[in-house]
């Protein structure tokens, strides 16, 4: 294995031999990785930390590391991370706390930009996008494919929805619509479908027309969030709404902040 003379690694860790540790990591011996990662330089991998196949991670990036809760007295909690991400760098990723669940998580094929933090017991999708100083406080849920833009700080216990986008510099303090675009351009508002976005992902024009319809019931006119689902439900009982529709229905019935809308 390719591990460079000054990379300090802890006796315990798992390094498979397709591995690549350049030069001043620390690796510390609860730490395993996966098949073909690579550690570029001046990366701090502590606490029972597990990272999955094909992994990049940027100089000064510290995974596994004490959460930032005065709560937290040196339990074996996890950070759990999946395959084929890119962690550039001064990245930040909290190990859980035990009332929080134990473990901070991370899916597969995500983008976290330079100075992203992810706090403890906070979990983050597949395919998710987190730009440059994107903030989650701990208890943070990012669904699959959503995008953090930069420097935006998201609240304890925050909800982003799936294939939602959300612009640069926005506060988030309740849950993230599904599908949603939300920014500070529009006081913090949720203003409209992630059109775009979802076309990338492959979504039909039939189901862009089904959730255009209800992201309209929920952020257009002057109904509140029971009088907009109720309008879901009942375009749902015409048989209109497929099931990302019945998702966006479900998401927001069960939300326990509130839903920016």
């Amino acid at each position: 294995m390719s591990i460079h003379p000054t990379a300090i690694v802890a006796e315990g860790a798992v390094i498979p031999a397709s591995c690549t540790v350049g030069p001043f990591c620390t690796i510390g011996a609860n730490v395993v990785l996966g098949e073909d990662c690579e550690l570029v330089s001046h990366v701090v991998l502590d606490g029972h930390t597990r990272l999955g196949n094909g992994n990049r991670v940027f100089s000064f990036a510290c995974l596994g590391v004490a959460p930032q809760d005065l709560k937290y007295a040196g339990e074996p909690t996890r950070v759990e991370i999946g395959d084929r991400n890119v962690i550039r760098e001064s990245v930040t990723i909290s190990r859980g706390t035990v009332l929080g669940g134990g473990v901070t998580r991370v899916g597969s094929d995500c983008l976290l930009m330079a100075y992203v933090h992810i706090g403890h017991d906070s979990s983050v999708g597949d395919g998710c996008i987190l730009a440059n100083s994107a903030t989650l406080a701990g208890h943070v849920v990012v669904e699959d494919f959503a995008v953090v833009g930069a420097l935006c700080p998201v609240h304890q216990y925050c909800r982003i929805g799936r294939y939602s986008f959300i612009g640069g510099a926005t506060t988030i303090t309740q849950d993230v619509l599904p599908y949603s675009l939300t920014s500070v351009e529009r006081n913090n508002h949720a203003y409209g479908l992630n059109k775009v976005g979802l076309q990338r992902r492959g979504f039909t024009a039939e189901q862009l027309r089904e959730l255009a319809t209800a992201m309209r019931a929920l952020v257009s006119g002057k109904r509140n969030t029971t009088q907009a689902l109720e309008v879901i439900h009942d375009m749902m009982a015409k048989g209109a709404g497929g099931e990302h529709v019945k998702y966006l229905a479900e998401f927001v019935a069960a939300s326990e902040r509130g839903v920016i809308k």
